[in-house]
Order: structure tokens, then sequence, then C-alpha cells
């Protein structure tokens, strides 16, 4: 087999190692996947403006993310169930996070508990949750979190209902039944029904609280001092009220395009939410992000770091741990060769100067023939 040179070039791989229904489930977006497509391609619509003559003979491409010193300003976005894609799941990605010195998210509906991850060894992890209805359900998981060395919460809110992602219905998706939902085994939580559709679907109508609201967020600050990282964010309007509601951080991010289609492509997003965040916290991006360019991009765009979602389980399925630092090394290294060929020896001086966007060109103004 040829060698792989781009983290892109895993997803095929994953698509022949991987049953139908399992590929399907990490790969699709929600109904006509117009937001899928348009994750990846918005980045083609920023192109370098890049600085010559700069002494680029060491590059540093370390930052801090809450206080926490990682390698380089590219972390590990919560997947659910990861050992439909290998049996080491969330061992394996957390073991290649920890090895790359970044940051991973485990997911709540994680095939591996927190405590297992924890038990793989030091890294710096934080913890996507889901409110449950039954709120003991998530106070206790956040303590389990808590209690296992998690350092942060990203608390997600897209998703007071399950996207609809026609392929999941098509395959009836559910949990292989030799899996379970780890972090809920104990509380009869962690199997899936078959359904009529799409098994998770079921699930989270069942159990996920749709009554969520910015109060909430202010409860989960009395029962967590962890910092409590907003995901799903889109408009400047919401990145105000997160502020308000004393997040830590904000994540813009469209869940991967399998939540609400024809909403924009997060890289689209992004500069409306860092200019109303003021500065005031650091803001994420995660969707689409294939390239160290994508990365540079991002940050140019006032992104302090981004998540990547799918090149993990992809990476994952395809050659397990050794896989995902792989996945890791390629964008590190992209990413630092992006810097060094931009003039950019520290992650601070990437600015926006780097880059021009197609917005920010002024239209051509069409003139009628006389």
């Amino acid at each position: 087999m040829e060698e792989i040179t781009n983290v892109s070039e895993f997803e095929a791989i994953a698509k022949q190692k991987l049953p139908k229904m399992v590929f399907d489930y990490y790969a699709s977006g929600a109904e006509d996947q117009w937001t899928l497509r348009e994750n990846r391609y918005a980045f083609s619509r920023i192109l370098f403006r890049p600085r010559i003559l700069i002494d680029v003979s060491k590059i540093d491409m370390t930052t801090t993310v809450l206080g926490f010193k990682i390698s380089m300003p590219i972390m590990i976005a919560p997947t659910a169930m990861q050992k439909m894609a290998h049996p080491e799941g969330e061992y394996a990605t957390a073991r290649a996070a920890s090895a790359a010195g970044t940051i991973m998210t485990l997911s709540s509906w994680a095939t591996s508990s927190v405590e297992e991850v924890a038990s793989t060894g030091p890294g710096i992890r934080f913890f996507q949750l889901y409110v449950y209805k039954d709120r003991n359900v998530v106070a206790q998981l956040v303590r389990r979190a808590e209690r296992a060395g998690f350092k942060a919460i990203a608390l997600t809110v897209d998703t007071p209902r399950l996207g609809r992602r026609e392929a999941d219905i098509k395959n009836r998706f559910t949990l292989p039944p030799f899996l379970t939902l780890k972090n809920f085994e104990g509380l009869d939580l962690g199997k899936m029904n078959e359904a009529d559709d799409s098994g998770l679907a079921s699930y989270v109508a069942g159990q996920i609280d749709r009554t969520l609201s910015w109060k909430d967020i202010k409860w989960l600050q009395t029962i967590t001092k962890l910092p409590i990282l907003v995901k799903g964010v889109l408009t400047a309007e919401d990145a105000r009220l997160s502020i308000q509601a004393g997040a830590a951080g904000i994540i813009v991010s469209n869940h991967g395009a399998r939540q609400l289609d024809y909403v924009p492509a997060t890289i689209m997003a992004l500069e409306e939410v860092v200019k109303a965040s003021q500065g005031r916290v650091p803001v994420f991006l995660d969707g689409g992000v294939r390239r160290g360019t994508d990365v540079f991009k991002a940050l140019a765009l006032g992104a302090s770091g981004i998540f990547i979602g799918r090149p993990v389980v992809f990476s994952l399925a395809a050659e397990g741990e050794a896989g995902v630092r792989k996945a890791l090394q390629m964008l590190h290294d992209e990413f630092e060769l992006t810097m060094a060929l931009s003039g950019c020896r520290s992650l601070k001086e990437i600015t926006r100067d780097h880059i021009v966007t197609d917005w920010d060109l002024p239209q051509p103004r069409i003139t009628p023939r006389l």
C-alpha cells in the first residue's frame, strides 16, 4: 500500500476497513449535507498573503489553552463511540494526543469511561458533556471527570434534538452489541435500543434534555469548578451571551455539519464570533480542518486553536494509535511549513494581514454595456 501523505487519505482506508453502518455514522452529515461539503470548501475561499525574507530558522508553535501549555494549536475534538473504529478506541486516541503534547476531548458517548481514559497515563484532557434529563446523572458524570483529572468541560449546546442523518436512518444505526456507552454503563443508560430509524436519534429523544438553556450554564458552574467551554456557537449574539453566562471559552462548531444543515461553514462564522468576544475569552474552531493551511487560516481569523474530529476516527480506523499519531504529526508539520512560508515564527505573528478572503475583496461592479 502506498504511503499516506495527508490526513484526508485516511478516509478511504477507513471506508474499506469499517462496516458500512459504522463508516456512514462517522462520515455523514445532516440532510442534504450542504454544510458538510461547505465546511471543507469554505477554506478554499481564503488565500495567503505571505511575507518574505524573514528568518524562519526557528518556529515556535506552542500555545496555552486555559493555562495549559500544548505543543501546537491543534487538538482533538470529541467524537463518539471510537471502539467502533478500532478495538482500542479512546485509549489509543488518548495515548496519541499525549504523545503529541496536545489536548484530547473525550465524548460523553465514548466507549471507554473517564476513568479508563485517565488510566492511559498523563495528558491534558477535556470532557465533552451532553446534558441528560436526569440532572443527577449529569452531576455524577461531571464529578467523575473532575476526579479523573479532566481539566475542562466542553458543553455541547447545539443538540437539543439529534440532527437528521439519513445514512443512519437507512442503516438503522445502533451501537454494536459488544459495545456500551461506558460512562453510563452503571446507570442503565449505556445501551442503545434498536429503532425503526436511527437508534441514536431515539436514544437522544429519550435521554437528552430539550429544555437546556442559558440558566443551565450557571447551574453547571454551581456543581463544578472546571472551566466551561460552550461548544456549538455560530453567531455574535450567542458569543456575547456565552460570555455573560460565564463561559471560559467558545468553540465555533456546527457539530461536524451533523445537526442543522445550511448553517455556514465554521470558518465563515468564526470572525463574527471572534469580533463579538472582544478578546474576553479564547475562541476555538472545529469543522473541516484537514490541512496545516486550514489551521493557519483559522488562527489568522482570530481562533486560539482548532479541534479535529473525523481525521481522528478515520486515522484510528486505518492504523489505530499509530494512525492518530501520524495524523497529528502530519498536521503539525504542514502547519509549521505554512508558518515558515508565510513568514511567521510564532503564533502571535499570525495576523489577519496574512490572509485575504473573498469577502474582503471589493465586489466587481458589473458595468452595463452602453
